[in-house]
């Protein structure tokens, strides 16, 4: 069990409803939280929201293997993506893939929340039968145009069809007819579908909060492509530079991602790194389509007093220059070592190797998904045949 050393960083979300008058409702989620995107965040934000106290349980890389197929992640990959989402109070390492009572209770969780689509076992059993039975699940909205079968599809074909004012192509298109299909047809839930920002979405997601005296702001930028493990160890790092830090982070466009890292990067549009990046407890701020340099008018703007930069390489600016030559000249640039070795090309390759694996993972989890709604329709057909016999 790992609590949450960071819950109260800046972009900590406040506390539930928990008064002196009444215990606080504890909840329970749990997953793999394998190539953890904004889909997962904003399962465990609505989660948080239905109490006072978010317990996440991660599985491990045995029992993922058992039910899923190989991950992506190691598990201590996952539990330190996990911990790093502004939502989530504790982590369970090591929990079953079965949720059961006795798994509630040694948390002492009131009860446990899923999205709204269906987890099943090696033999396609619902892994929430126990606790749906007991009274002890609740369900959330599962968040559309997102799934980690769409991502590694992106991924594969290299295409720059998922980027920003780009249209949508045919192997696209394809892609996401075909990916994943098994030969009965879609899974609603392993299916690919595309994501539409709202402004809604992203105040859900925002802390809120404005600097406030005595704080330092602090500014780096980037892809933050894939928000992954190497993301939350620098971010964390910069955290810990400064007491009261208040980190904004600068995202650029796709376009200009693509026009320094090439192939069909960035694989997340902007609309969803600016969710994965906001979902992020260390982070306070994001600027949408931040320009590539570091200006003067962006540090005044910003009042910004530190720029941090990983040790990854800096590529200049289209006229060559150097883009942080401002906070240099300024004396307020750092690089900052985040200790990992971990990069949004190091996933692809890991995806790329596993590509057979992956592809039927996915076919078997929807030929799985399909059986189980076949089941379902039946049952509601007989019920609806009941109701016109009486």
């Amino acid at each position: 069990m790992l609590r949450n050393g960071a819950a109260e960083a800046s972009s900590s979300p406040a506390r539930g409803s928990a008064t002196a008058a009444h215990r606080p409702v504890r909840v329970w989620c749990d997953g793999c939280y394998d190539m953890v995107h904004y889909g997962h965040s904003n399962q465990l934000r609505q989660a948080r929201a239905m109490g006072d106290y978010l317990i996440v349980g991660v599985h491990t890389d045995e029992e993922i293997a058992k039910h899923k197929g190989p991950p992506v992640f190691t598990q201590e990959e996952r539990y330190k993506m996990v911990q790093a989402i502004k939502w989530v109070d504790e982590i369970a390492a090591q929990a079953p893939y079965v949720t059961t009572l006795e798994t509630l209770d040694k948390y002492n969780c009131d009860f446990c929340v899923h999205g709204n689509d269906i987890t099943l076992t090696v033999d396609g059993k619902d892994t929430y039968e126990e606790v749906k039975a007991a009274g002890r699940y609740r369900e959330c909205n599962r968040t559309q145009g997102v799934s980690t079968t769409d991502l590694v599809g992106r991924m594969l074909l290299m295409t720059k069809a998922h980027h920003s004012n780009i249209d949508e192509d045919l192997d696209y298109r394809k892609h996401k007819d075909n990916f994943g299909k098994g030969p009965k047809g879609h899974s609603p839930w392993t299916g690919v579908s595309q994501f539409l920002q709202t402004s809604q979405k992203i105040i859900q997601f925002a802390s809120g909060k404005e600097p406030q005296p005595g704080d330092t702001i602090i500014y780096v930028a980037g892809a933050f492509d894939l928000f992954h493990i190497g993301h939350v160890d620098f971010l964390e790092k910069v955290h810990l530079l400064a007491e009261r830090p208040y980190i904004i982070a600068g995202l650029h466009f796709d376009q200009e991602v693509n026009r320094y890292k090439g192939k069909n990067y960035p694989i997340m549009n902007i609309h969803e790194r600016t969710l994965s990046v906001l979902a992020c407890r260390y982070v306070s701020e994001v600027v949408i389509g931040a320009p590539y340099a570091v200006t003067a008018d962006l540090l005044d703007h910003f009042k910004v007093e530190l720029v941090c930069h990983g040790l990854t390489e800096v590529v200049p600016d289209k006229d060559g220059s150097d883009p942080y030559q401002e906070p240099k000249r300024r004396g307020i640039f750092r690089l900052v070592d985040s200790g990992s070795n971990l990069t949004t090309d190091l996933i692809v390759q890991r995806i790329i190797k596993n590509r057979l694996e992956f592809e039927a993972r996915n076919q078997k989890k929807e030929a799985k998904e399909l059986a189980v709604l076949e089941v379902m329709k039946k049952m509601e057909e007989e019920e609806h045949e009941k109701g016109l016999q009486s």
